[in-house]
Protein backbone atom coordinates (compact mmCIF):
# COMPACT_ATOMS: atom_id res chain seq x y z
CA UNK A 1 0.00 0.00 0.00
CA UNK A 2 1.17 3.74 -0.60
CA UNK A 3 2.32 5.34 1.96
CA UNK A 4 -0.35 8.03 1.32
CA UNK A 5 -3.25 5.26 1.85
CA UNK A 6 -1.49 4.11 5.15
CA UNK A 7 -2.17 7.89 6.34
CA UNK A 8 -5.26 7.28 5.04
CA UNK A 9 -6.60 4.44 6.84
CA UNK A 10 -4.55 6.03 9.93
CA UNK A 11 -6.56 9.36 9.59
CA UNK A 12 -10.04 7.54 8.91
CA UNK A 13 -9.79 5.27 11.63
CA UNK A 14 -8.19 7.98 14.38
CA UNK A 15 -11.11 8.85 16.50
CA UNK A 16 -11.44 5.23 17.60
CA UNK A 17 -7.73 4.28 18.15
CA UNK A 18 -8.18 3.55 21.74
CA UNK A 19 -9.34 0.00 21.09
CA UNK A 20 -11.03 -1.86 24.31
CA UNK A 21 -10.49 -5.27 23.89
CA UNK A 22 -14.44 -7.04 24.64
CA UNK A 23 -15.17 -10.59 25.14
CA UNK A 24 -17.05 -12.11 22.44
CA UNK A 25 -20.69 -12.94 23.01
CA UNK A 26 -21.43 -15.89 25.66
CA UNK A 27 -24.06 -17.48 23.35
CA UNK A 28 -24.76 -15.81 20.22
CA UNK A 29 -22.17 -15.75 17.62
CA UNK A 30 -21.44 -12.52 15.82
CA UNK A 31 -21.64 -13.35 11.59
CA UNK A 32 -19.06 -11.83 8.77
CA UNK A 33 -20.46 -12.36 5.32
CA UNK A 34 -17.77 -10.85 2.77
CA UNK A 35 -18.88 -10.57 -0.74
CA UNK A 36 -16.66 -10.24 -3.10
CA UNK A 37 -17.90 -9.03 -7.10
CA UNK A 38 -17.43 -10.79 -10.32
CA UNK A 39 -14.40 -13.15 -8.69
CA UNK A 40 -14.14 -16.02 -10.59
CA UNK A 41 -14.86 -19.82 -8.90
CA UNK A 42 -10.88 -20.35 -9.20
CA UNK A 43 -9.35 -17.33 -8.62
CA UNK A 44 -8.52 -17.61 -4.91
CA UNK A 45 -6.02 -19.74 -4.05
CA UNK A 46 -7.80 -22.27 -2.07
CA UNK A 47 -9.92 -23.04 -5.00
CA UNK A 48 -6.86 -23.76 -7.48
CA UNK A 49 -6.18 -20.46 -8.52
CA UNK A 50 -2.19 -18.77 -8.21
CA UNK A 51 -3.64 -15.67 -7.13
CA UNK A 52 -1.80 -14.91 -3.41
CA UNK A 53 -4.85 -15.03 -1.20
CA UNK A 54 -3.46 -16.20 2.42
CA UNK A 55 -6.38 -14.54 4.41
CA UNK A 56 -8.99 -16.47 2.54
CA UNK A 57 -6.75 -19.84 2.29
CA UNK A 58 -6.67 -19.81 6.33
CA UNK A 59 -10.23 -19.26 6.53
CA UNK A 60 -10.99 -22.30 4.40
CA UNK A 61 -7.89 -24.74 5.89
CA UNK A 62 -9.43 -23.93 9.52
CA UNK A 63 -12.92 -23.91 8.26
CA UNK A 64 -15.21 -25.13 5.05
CA UNK A 65 -15.00 -24.59 1.38
CA UNK A 66 -18.48 -25.36 -0.47
CA UNK A 67 -17.71 -27.04 -3.97
CA UNK A 68 -21.24 -26.62 -4.95
CA UNK A 69 -22.76 -23.16 -4.18
CA UNK A 70 -24.41 -20.82 -6.63
CA UNK A 71 -25.30 -17.14 -6.91
CA UNK A 72 -27.98 -15.75 -9.21
CA UNK A 73 -25.65 -14.82 -11.99
CA UNK A 74 -25.16 -11.14 -11.67
CA UNK A 75 -24.55 -8.46 -8.75
CA UNK A 76 -28.14 -6.99 -7.84
CA UNK A 77 -30.44 -10.69 -7.79
CA UNK A 78 -27.60 -12.45 -5.58
CA UNK A 79 -27.54 -9.33 -3.17
CA UNK A 80 -30.87 -9.26 -3.02
CA UNK A 81 -31.70 -13.03 -2.69
CA UNK A 82 -28.49 -12.85 0.73
CA UNK A 83 -30.58 -9.85 2.40
CA UNK A 84 -33.77 -11.53 1.67
CA UNK A 85 -33.91 -15.11 1.46
CA UNK A 86 -35.78 -15.12 -1.55
CA UNK A 87 -35.22 -15.51 -5.39
CA UNK A 88 -34.93 -12.25 -6.17
CA UNK A 89 -38.23 -11.62 -8.08
CA UNK A 90 -39.53 -12.71 -4.97
CA UNK A 91 -38.20 -10.36 -2.73
CA UNK A 92 -38.93 -7.40 -4.75
CA UNK A 93 -42.03 -5.37 -6.82
CA UNK A 94 -45.10 -5.38 -4.66
CA UNK A 95 -44.34 -8.74 -2.33
CA UNK A 96 -43.87 -7.48 1.46
CA UNK A 97 -39.82 -8.55 2.47
CA UNK A 98 -37.99 -8.20 5.82
CA UNK A 99 -34.31 -8.13 5.07
CA UNK A 100 -31.78 -9.94 7.43
CA UNK A 101 -30.82 -6.85 9.06
CA UNK A 102 -34.15 -6.17 10.51
CA UNK A 103 -34.61 -9.82 11.54
CA UNK A 104 -31.27 -9.78 13.30
CA UNK A 105 -31.63 -6.53 14.69
CA UNK A 106 -35.08 -7.27 16.57
CA UNK A 107 -32.98 -9.87 18.05
CA UNK A 108 -30.56 -7.41 19.81
CA UNK A 109 -27.83 -7.46 16.82
CA UNK A 110 -26.05 -4.49 16.04
CA UNK A 111 -25.80 -4.49 11.86
CA UNK A 112 -23.16 -2.64 10.06
CA UNK A 113 -22.84 -2.34 6.08
CA UNK A 114 -19.62 -1.65 4.23
CA UNK A 115 -18.97 -1.49 0.42
CA UNK A 116 -21.67 -1.96 -2.52
CA UNK A 117 -25.38 -2.21 -1.61
CA UNK A 118 -27.45 -2.81 -5.04
CA UNK A 119 -30.14 -4.77 -3.23
CA UNK A 120 -33.69 -3.31 -5.03
CA UNK A 121 -36.52 -2.40 -3.33
CA UNK A 122 -40.28 -0.92 -4.67
CA UNK A 123 -39.52 2.85 -5.12
CA UNK A 124 -35.63 2.56 -5.98
CA UNK A 125 -32.08 1.05 -4.40
CA UNK A 126 -32.37 2.37 -0.79
CA UNK A 127 -30.14 3.08 1.31
CA UNK A 128 -29.04 0.57 4.17
CA UNK A 129 -29.52 2.34 7.33
CA UNK A 130 -33.40 2.70 6.65
CA UNK A 131 -33.51 -1.22 6.26
CA UNK A 132 -31.89 -1.81 9.42
CA UNK A 133 -28.32 -1.32 9.31
CA UNK A 134 -27.14 0.68 12.15
CA UNK A 135 -24.20 2.02 10.48
CA UNK A 136 -23.74 2.24 6.73
CA UNK A 137 -20.51 3.06 4.38
CA UNK A 138 -22.43 2.47 0.95
CA UNK A 139 -20.37 2.98 -1.95
CA UNK A 140 -22.30 4.22 -4.98
CA UNK A 141 -19.21 5.29 -6.70
CA UNK A 142 -19.26 1.57 -8.22
CA UNK A 143 -17.45 2.85 -12.13
CA UNK A 144 -14.26 4.08 -10.15
CA UNK A 145 -12.18 2.35 -7.58
CA UNK A 146 -10.31 5.07 -7.43
CA UNK A 147 -13.15 7.72 -6.82
CA UNK A 148 -15.51 7.88 -3.98
CA UNK A 149 -17.59 10.72 -5.04
CA UNK A 150 -20.79 10.20 -4.51
CA UNK A 151 -20.41 7.35 -1.70
CA UNK A 152 -22.76 7.70 1.68
CA UNK A 153 -22.03 7.08 5.03
CA UNK A 154 -25.33 6.74 7.55
CA UNK A 155 -27.41 7.80 3.98
CA UNK A 156 -25.57 11.00 4.23
CA UNK A 157 -22.77 12.13 2.03
CA UNK A 158 -19.66 10.41 3.09
CA UNK A 159 -16.34 12.91 3.98
CA UNK A 160 -13.56 13.16 1.35
CA UNK A 161 -10.63 10.77 2.45
CA UNK A 162 -7.95 12.33 0.36
CA UNK A 163 -6.58 9.39 -2.08
CA UNK A 164 -8.81 6.75 -2.37
CA UNK A 165 -9.25 2.92 -3.12
CA UNK A 166 -12.20 1.34 -2.65
CA UNK A 167 -11.50 -1.96 -1.04
CA UNK A 168 -9.23 -0.06 1.55
CA UNK A 169 -11.68 2.29 2.64
CA UNK A 170 -14.37 -0.56 2.80
CA UNK A 171 -12.04 -2.40 5.16
CA UNK A 172 -11.05 1.15 6.98
CA UNK A 173 -15.08 1.47 7.84
CA UNK A 174 -15.93 -2.16 8.73
CA UNK A 175 -13.10 -1.93 11.15
CA UNK A 176 -14.04 1.75 12.25
CA UNK A 177 -17.81 0.26 13.02
CA UNK A 178 -15.86 -3.18 14.93
CA UNK A 179 -14.02 -0.72 16.84
CA UNK A 180 -16.93 1.37 18.31
CA UNK A 181 -19.11 -1.92 18.82
CA UNK A 182 -16.18 -3.15 20.73
CA UNK A 183 -15.93 0.01 22.93
CA UNK A 184 -20.03 0.70 23.34
CA UNK A 185 -21.73 -2.47 22.26
CA UNK A 186 -19.32 -5.42 23.77
CA UNK A 187 -22.39 -7.02 25.69
CA UNK A 188 -24.21 -6.84 21.86
CA UNK A 189 -23.27 -9.78 18.80
CA UNK A 190 -23.22 -8.04 15.53
CA UNK A 191 -23.23 -9.01 11.93
CA UNK A 192 -21.55 -7.08 9.61
CA UNK A 193 -22.11 -7.22 5.70
CA UNK A 194 -18.62 -6.36 3.58
CA UNK A 195 -19.46 -5.96 -0.03
CA UNK A 196 -16.33 -5.29 -1.68
CA UNK A 197 -16.56 -3.53 -5.61
CA UNK A 198 -13.04 -5.47 -6.65
CA UNK A 199 -12.85 -7.27 -9.04
CA UNK A 200 -15.68 -5.48 -11.00
CA UNK A 201 -14.19 -3.87 -14.10
CA UNK A 202 -13.02 -1.08 -14.37
CA UNK A 203 -9.81 -3.18 -14.05
CA UNK A 204 -7.81 -0.75 -11.18
CA UNK A 205 -5.54 -1.60 -9.15
CA UNK A 206 -2.68 0.31 -6.89
CA UNK A 207 0.69 0.30 -9.30
CA UNK A 208 2.59 -1.66 -6.41
CA UNK A 209 0.02 -4.32 -6.51
CA UNK A 210 0.09 -5.09 -10.06
CA UNK A 211 4.00 -5.01 -9.64
CA UNK A 212 3.43 -8.27 -8.06
CA UNK A 213 2.10 -9.99 -10.52
CA UNK A 214 3.93 -8.49 -14.13
CA UNK A 215 4.80 -10.57 -16.38
CA UNK A 216 2.71 -13.90 -14.23
CA UNK A 217 0.08 -14.16 -16.96
CA UNK A 218 2.70 -14.14 -20.41
CA UNK A 219 1.59 -17.99 -20.44
CA UNK A 220 -1.86 -17.13 -21.51
CA UNK A 221 -5.21 -18.34 -20.34
CA UNK A 222 -4.96 -21.67 -21.94
CA UNK A 223 -2.24 -22.74 -19.56
CA UNK A 224 -3.75 -20.98 -16.44
CA UNK A 225 -6.95 -22.79 -17.16
CA UNK A 226 -4.95 -26.30 -17.34
CA UNK A 227 -3.16 -25.48 -13.69
CA UNK A 228 -6.14 -24.75 -11.99
CA UNK A 229 -8.31 -27.63 -13.74
CA UNK A 230 -5.23 -29.51 -11.56
CA UNK A 231 -5.38 -28.05 -8.13
CA UNK A 232 -9.04 -28.57 -8.22
CA UNK A 233 -9.11 -32.37 -9.11
CA UNK A 234 -6.14 -32.80 -6.42
CA UNK A 235 -8.32 -31.13 -3.53
CA UNK A 236 -11.27 -33.24 -4.45
CA UNK A 237 -13.38 -29.51 -5.19
CA UNK A 238 -14.47 -30.76 -8.41
CA UNK A 239 -13.83 -34.18 -10.24
CA UNK A 240 -14.81 -32.91 -13.87
CA UNK A 241 -12.25 -32.10 -17.24
CA UNK A 242 -12.49 -28.47 -18.38
CA UNK A 243 -15.08 -26.77 -20.29
CA UNK A 244 -14.11 -26.11 -24.20
CA UNK A 245 -13.05 -22.27 -25.17
CA UNK A 246 -16.64 -20.79 -26.83
CA UNK A 247 -14.54 -18.92 -29.36
CA UNK A 248 -18.34 -17.46 -31.12
CA UNK A 249 -19.55 -16.49 -27.96
CA UNK A 250 -19.59 -12.77 -27.71
CA UNK A 251 -19.76 -10.91 -24.55
CA UNK A 252 -23.35 -10.07 -23.82
CA UNK A 253 -22.47 -6.02 -22.42
CA UNK A 254 -19.88 -4.31 -25.08
CA UNK A 255 -19.35 -0.82 -25.70
CA UNK A 256 -18.89 -0.02 -29.22
CA UNK A 257 -15.43 1.35 -28.50
CA UNK A 258 -12.77 -0.75 -27.72
CA UNK A 259 -8.92 -0.78 -27.13
CA UNK A 260 -6.89 -1.50 -30.54
CA UNK A 261 -5.68 -4.39 -29.06
CA UNK A 262 -8.47 -5.76 -27.19
CA UNK A 263 -9.63 -9.30 -27.95
CA UNK A 264 -13.34 -9.73 -27.92
CA UNK A 265 -13.72 -13.69 -28.30
CA UNK A 266 -12.18 -16.49 -25.79
CA UNK A 267 -9.69 -18.03 -28.89
CA UNK A 268 -6.92 -19.70 -28.12
CA UNK A 269 -4.19 -18.27 -26.79
CA UNK A 270 -1.58 -18.98 -29.77
CA UNK A 271 -3.56 -17.75 -31.95
CA UNK A 272 -3.14 -13.96 -30.69
CA UNK A 273 -0.14 -12.09 -31.96
CA UNK A 274 2.91 -11.09 -29.25
CA UNK A 275 1.20 -7.48 -29.11
CA UNK A 276 -2.56 -8.51 -28.22
CA UNK A 277 -1.09 -11.39 -25.79
CA UNK A 278 1.04 -9.10 -23.87
CA UNK A 279 -1.52 -6.72 -23.58
CA UNK A 280 -4.56 -9.35 -22.35
CA UNK A 281 -1.51 -10.66 -20.00
CA UNK A 282 -1.63 -7.11 -18.44
CA UNK A 283 -5.25 -7.12 -17.70
CA UNK A 284 -5.09 -10.53 -15.90
CA UNK A 285 -2.56 -8.81 -13.78
CA UNK A 286 -4.58 -6.05 -12.64
CA UNK A 287 -7.23 -8.34 -12.17
CA UNK A 288 -4.97 -10.66 -9.76
CA UNK A 289 -3.75 -7.25 -8.06
CA UNK A 290 -7.85 -6.35 -7.21
CA UNK A 291 -8.19 -10.11 -5.70
CA UNK A 292 -4.94 -9.84 -3.85
CA UNK A 293 -5.56 -6.63 -2.39
CA UNK A 294 -9.19 -7.42 -1.43
CA UNK A 295 -7.48 -10.30 0.46
CA UNK A 296 -5.43 -8.07 2.14
CA UNK A 297 -8.05 -6.25 3.59
CA UNK A 298 -10.00 -9.07 4.55
CA UNK A 299 -6.60 -9.50 6.77
CA UNK A 300 -7.11 -6.24 8.39
CA UNK A 301 -10.57 -7.24 9.36
CA UNK A 302 -9.70 -10.31 10.73
CA UNK A 303 -7.13 -8.21 12.76
CA UNK A 304 -9.67 -6.77 14.07
CA UNK A 305 -12.05 -9.41 15.46
CA UNK A 306 -8.67 -10.73 16.78
CA UNK A 307 -7.95 -7.55 18.61
CA UNK A 308 -11.47 -7.40 20.11
CA UNK A 309 -11.47 -11.28 20.68
CA UNK A 310 -14.16 -11.48 18.69
CA UNK A 311 -12.44 -13.86 16.25
CA UNK A 312 -13.34 -17.31 17.53
CA UNK A 313 -16.98 -16.67 17.87
CA UNK A 314 -17.62 -15.17 14.56
CA UNK A 315 -19.23 -16.54 12.01
CA UNK A 316 -17.40 -15.58 8.70
CA UNK A 317 -18.76 -16.41 5.28
CA UNK A 318 -17.16 -16.01 2.12
CA UNK A 319 -18.43 -15.48 -1.85
CA UNK A 320 -18.52 -14.00 -4.90
CA UNK A 321 -21.96 -12.60 -6.04
CA UNK A 322 -21.21 -14.27 -9.46
CA UNK A 323 -19.28 -15.64 -11.69
CA UNK A 324 -16.46 -13.83 -13.63
CA UNK A 325 -17.18 -11.59 -16.23
CA UNK A 326 -16.86 -11.70 -20.35
CA UNK A 327 -18.24 -8.08 -20.44
CA UNK A 328 -15.97 -5.22 -22.47
CA UNK A 329 -18.15 -1.99 -21.10
CA UNK A 330 -15.67 0.57 -21.16
CA UNK A 331 -17.93 2.59 -22.13
CA UNK A 332 -15.67 4.94 -23.46
CA UNK A 333 -13.87 6.10 -20.80
CA UNK A 334 -10.23 4.45 -21.24
CA UNK A 335 -7.46 6.28 -21.74
CA UNK A 336 -5.00 4.62 -24.39
CA UNK A 337 -2.61 7.09 -23.24
CA UNK A 338 -2.75 6.37 -19.63
CA UNK A 339 -1.04 2.93 -17.68
CA UNK A 340 -3.17 -0.10 -17.34
CA UNK A 341 -4.94 -0.47 -14.08
CA UNK A 342 -4.86 3.40 -13.56
CA UNK A 343 -7.55 5.76 -13.00
CA UNK A 344 -7.78 7.08 -16.52
CA UNK A 345 -7.98 3.48 -17.76
CA UNK A 346 -11.22 1.76 -18.18
CA UNK A 347 -10.83 -1.82 -19.04
CA UNK A 348 -12.59 -5.04 -18.75
CA UNK A 349 -11.21 -8.70 -17.98
CA UNK A 350 -13.33 -10.29 -21.24
CA UNK A 351 -14.18 -13.26 -22.53
CA UNK A 352 -10.36 -15.08 -22.85
CA UNK A 353 -9.74 -14.50 -18.75
CA UNK A 354 -13.14 -14.59 -17.68
CA UNK A 355 -12.89 -18.51 -19.00
CA UNK A 356 -9.72 -18.83 -16.81
CA UNK A 357 -11.38 -17.49 -13.68
CA UNK A 358 -14.67 -19.68 -13.83
CA UNK A 359 -12.54 -22.22 -14.29
CA UNK A 360 -12.90 -25.20 -15.32
CA UNK A 361 -16.80 -24.34 -15.81
CA UNK A 362 -18.46 -23.10 -18.83
CA UNK A 363 -19.70 -19.46 -20.02
CA UNK A 364 -19.74 -16.36 -17.85
CA UNK A 365 -21.27 -13.64 -15.37
CA UNK A 366 -24.88 -12.97 -17.09
CA UNK A 367 -25.30 -16.52 -18.12
CA UNK A 368 -27.06 -19.15 -15.92
CA UNK A 369 -24.45 -21.70 -17.43
CA UNK A 370 -22.13 -23.19 -14.47
CA UNK A 371 -19.62 -20.63 -14.86
CA UNK A 372 -22.34 -17.65 -14.37
CA UNK A 373 -23.57 -19.02 -11.39
CA UNK A 374 -20.49 -21.25 -9.31
CA UNK A 375 -19.04 -19.28 -6.75
CA UNK A 376 -16.68 -20.52 -4.08
CA UNK A 377 -18.12 -20.66 -0.47
CA UNK A 378 -15.97 -20.51 2.45
CA UNK A 379 -17.17 -20.83 6.20
CA UNK A 380 -15.32 -20.31 9.51
CA UNK A 381 -16.55 -20.52 13.12
CA UNK A 382 -13.37 -21.48 15.18
CA UNK A 383 -16.31 -22.34 18.22
CA UNK A 384 -18.61 -23.94 16.20
CA UNK A 385 -17.05 -26.19 13.19
CA UNK A 386 -14.78 -29.03 14.13
CA UNK A 387 -14.50 -30.20 11.18
CA UNK A 388 -11.27 -28.16 9.76
CA UNK A 389 -10.32 -28.09 6.44
CA UNK A 390 -12.79 -29.91 5.09
CA UNK A 391 -15.43 -29.84 1.60
CA UNK A 392 -18.96 -29.71 1.66
CA UNK A 393 -20.42 -30.80 -1.67
CA UNK A 394 -23.93 -29.98 -1.14
CA UNK A 395 -25.48 -27.67 -3.36
CA UNK A 396 -26.47 -24.27 -2.14
CA UNK A 397 -27.70 -20.73 -3.13
CA UNK A 398 -27.46 -17.64 -1.58
CA UNK A 399 -30.94 -17.51 -0.55
CA UNK A 400 -29.97 -20.15 1.70
CA UNK A 401 -27.91 -17.49 3.83
CA UNK A 402 -30.84 -15.81 5.83
CA UNK A 403 -32.72 -19.10 6.59
CA UNK A 404 -28.70 -19.66 8.20
CA UNK A 405 -28.37 -16.47 9.50
CA UNK A 406 -31.74 -16.59 11.82
CA UNK A 407 -30.94 -20.13 12.99
CA UNK A 408 -27.46 -19.30 13.99
CA UNK A 409 -28.97 -16.51 16.13
CA UNK A 410 -31.96 -18.26 17.05
CA UNK A 411 -34.23 -16.04 15.62
CA UNK A 412 -38.01 -17.44 14.61
CA UNK A 413 -39.08 -15.36 11.72
CA UNK A 414 -42.16 -13.45 12.00
CA UNK A 415 -45.19 -14.65 9.61
CA UNK A 416 -45.92 -10.81 8.98
CA UNK A 417 -43.82 -7.94 9.19
CA UNK A 418 -44.64 -4.39 9.22
CA UNK A 419 -48.45 -5.81 9.53
CA UNK A 420 -48.01 -7.82 6.00
CA UNK A 421 -47.82 -11.20 5.70
CA UNK A 422 -44.49 -12.80 4.99
CA UNK A 423 -44.27 -15.72 1.96
CA UNK A 424 -42.01 -18.37 3.45
CA UNK A 425 -38.60 -18.29 2.81
CA UNK A 426 -37.23 -19.97 -0.70
CA UNK A 427 -34.01 -21.05 0.72
CA UNK A 428 -32.80 -23.56 3.38
CA UNK A 429 -30.44 -23.05 6.48
CA UNK A 430 -27.01 -24.40 5.62
CA UNK A 431 -26.23 -25.00 9.36
CA UNK A 432 -26.51 -28.89 9.44
CA UNK A 433 -23.88 -29.29 6.83
CA UNK A 434 -21.58 -27.17 9.37
CA UNK A 435 -20.97 -30.90 11.42
CA UNK A 436 -20.99 -33.22 8.54
CA UNK A 437 -20.64 -33.46 4.85
CA UNK A 438 -24.75 -34.20 4.45
CA UNK A 439 -27.02 -32.96 1.61
CA UNK A 440 -29.37 -30.46 2.31
CA UNK A 441 -32.65 -31.67 1.01
CA UNK A 442 -34.35 -29.43 -1.50
CA UNK A 443 -36.90 -30.08 -4.32
CA UNK A 444 -34.98 -27.77 -6.63
CA UNK A 445 -32.80 -24.52 -7.42
CA UNK A 446 -34.01 -22.39 -9.85
CA UNK A 447 -32.48 -19.73 -12.19
CA UNK A 448 -33.57 -16.82 -14.27
CA UNK A 449 -31.92 -13.99 -15.34
CA UNK A 450 -31.82 -11.92 -18.73
CA UNK A 451 -33.77 -14.69 -20.47
CA UNK A 452 -31.12 -17.61 -19.29
CA UNK A 453 -33.21 -20.35 -17.70
CA UNK A 454 -31.87 -22.70 -15.59
CA UNK A 455 -33.29 -25.43 -13.03
CA UNK A 456 -31.01 -27.97 -10.82
CA UNK A 457 -32.85 -31.20 -9.20
CA UNK A 458 -30.45 -33.28 -7.54
CA UNK A 459 -28.01 -33.28 -9.85
CA UNK A 460 -29.74 -32.96 -12.74
CA UNK A 461 -29.65 -29.65 -15.12
CA UNK A 462 -31.62 -27.75 -17.57
CA UNK A 463 -30.34 -24.58 -18.91
CA UNK A 464 -30.90 -22.15 -21.85
CA UNK A 465 -29.96 -19.29 -23.18
CA UNK A 466 -31.09 -16.88 -26.28
CA UNK A 467 -27.45 -17.97 -28.42
CA UNK A 468 -29.16 -21.18 -28.96
CA UNK A 469 -32.37 -19.82 -29.65
CA UNK A 470 -34.03 -20.45 -26.01
CA UNK A 471 -33.49 -24.53 -26.57
CA UNK A 472 -33.22 -26.33 -23.51
CA UNK A 473 -30.42 -28.79 -22.92
CA UNK A 474 -30.27 -31.26 -19.73
CA UNK A 475 -26.62 -32.38 -18.49
CA UNK A 476 -25.95 -34.73 -15.30
CA UNK A 477 -23.97 -32.40 -13.25
CA UNK A 478 -22.56 -35.48 -11.53
CA UNK A 479 -20.44 -36.48 -14.50
CA UNK A 480 -20.47 -33.25 -16.35
CA UNK A 481 -20.28 -30.40 -14.61
CA UNK A 482 -18.58 -28.90 -17.02
CA UNK A 483 -21.91 -28.79 -18.96
CA UNK A 484 -20.53 -30.48 -22.45
CA UNK A 485 -22.82 -33.38 -23.19
CA UNK A 486 -26.80 -32.55 -23.70
CA UNK A 487 -28.27 -35.30 -22.53
CA UNK A 488 -31.81 -33.78 -23.82
CA UNK A 489 -32.73 -36.12 -26.84
CA UNK A 490 -32.17 -39.27 -24.52
CA UNK A 491 -34.29 -37.81 -21.63
CA UNK A 492 -36.92 -36.33 -23.16
CA UNK A 493 -39.26 -37.76 -20.42
CA UNK A 494 -36.93 -35.94 -17.17
CA UNK A 495 -36.29 -32.79 -19.53
CA UNK A 496 -40.27 -32.11 -20.09
CA UNK A 497 -41.23 -32.64 -16.20
CA UNK A 498 -38.27 -30.65 -14.84
CA UNK A 499 -39.46 -27.55 -17.60
CA UNK A 500 -43.29 -28.13 -16.54
CA UNK A 501 -41.30 -27.10 -12.86
CA UNK A 502 -39.35 -24.75 -14.28
CA UNK A 503 -42.67 -22.88 -16.08
CA UNK A 504 -44.80 -23.22 -12.88
CA UNK A 505 -41.98 -21.61 -10.94
CA UNK A 506 -41.80 -18.59 -13.10
CA UNK A 507 -45.99 -18.49 -13.28
CA UNK A 508 -46.58 -18.36 -9.48
CA UNK A 509 -43.61 -15.15 -9.33
CA UNK A 510 -45.02 -13.31 -12.17
CA UNK A 511 -48.32 -13.34 -10.14
CA UNK A 512 -46.34 -12.31 -6.45
CA UNK A 513 -44.59 -9.97 -9.12
CA UNK A 514 -47.87 -8.46 -9.87
CA UNK A 515 -49.09 -8.11 -6.11
CA UNK A 516 -51.74 -11.21 -6.90
CA UNK A 517 -52.82 -12.55 -3.28
CA UNK A 518 -50.30 -15.12 -1.93
CA UNK A 519 -51.33 -18.96 -3.55
CA UNK A 520 -50.94 -21.63 -0.90
CA UNK A 521 -47.25 -22.82 -0.81
CA UNK A 522 -46.79 -25.86 -2.75
CA UNK A 523 -43.24 -26.12 -2.78
CA UNK A 524 -43.17 -24.56 -6.33
CA UNK A 525 -41.24 -21.03 -6.36
CA UNK A 526 -39.49 -19.24 -9.18
CA UNK A 527 -38.20 -15.89 -10.46
CA UNK A 528 -39.60 -13.38 -12.74
CA UNK A 529 -36.74 -10.98 -14.58
CA UNK A 530 -37.38 -7.21 -15.21
CA UNK A 531 -33.95 -7.07 -17.04
CA UNK A 532 -34.19 -2.82 -16.72
CA UNK A 533 -33.82 -3.62 -13.01
CA UNK A 534 -30.33 -5.28 -13.44
CA UNK A 535 -28.83 -3.41 -16.57
CA UNK A 536 -29.73 -0.02 -14.62
CA UNK A 537 -27.44 -0.49 -11.41
CA UNK A 538 -24.99 -3.62 -12.36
Amino acid sequence: MTPTLTLLSALLLAPLAALHAAAAPKQKPNILLVVADDMGFSDAGCYGGEISTPNLDHLAANGLRFTQAYSTARCTPSRTGLMTGYYYQASIKRAPTALVSELLGSAGYRCYHSGKWHVVEPGGNTEPVRRGFHHSYNNHSTGNHFSGSRNTLDGSPAPETGEYYSSTVTADYTIRFLREHAEKYSDSPFFAYVTFIAPHYPLHAPKEDIDRYRDRYDEGWDVVREKRLAKLRSEGIVNCGLSALEEQLAPRVYSKYQPPLETTRAVPWKTLDAAHQKFQAAKMAIHAAMVDRMDREIGRILDQLRAMNAFENTVIMFLSDNGASSELNTRGRNDESAPMGSEQSYLCLGPGWSSAANTPFRRHKIWVHEGGISTPLIVHWPKGITDRGSLRHTPCHVIDFVPTALELAGVTRPGEFNGKQLRPLDGKSLVPAFGADRQIERSYLYFEHAKNRALRMGDWKIVSSPEEKDAWSLYNLAEDRTEMRDLAANEAERLKTMVDIWTRCTSEFNAIARGKALKKQRGRRGQLTDDREFTRRD
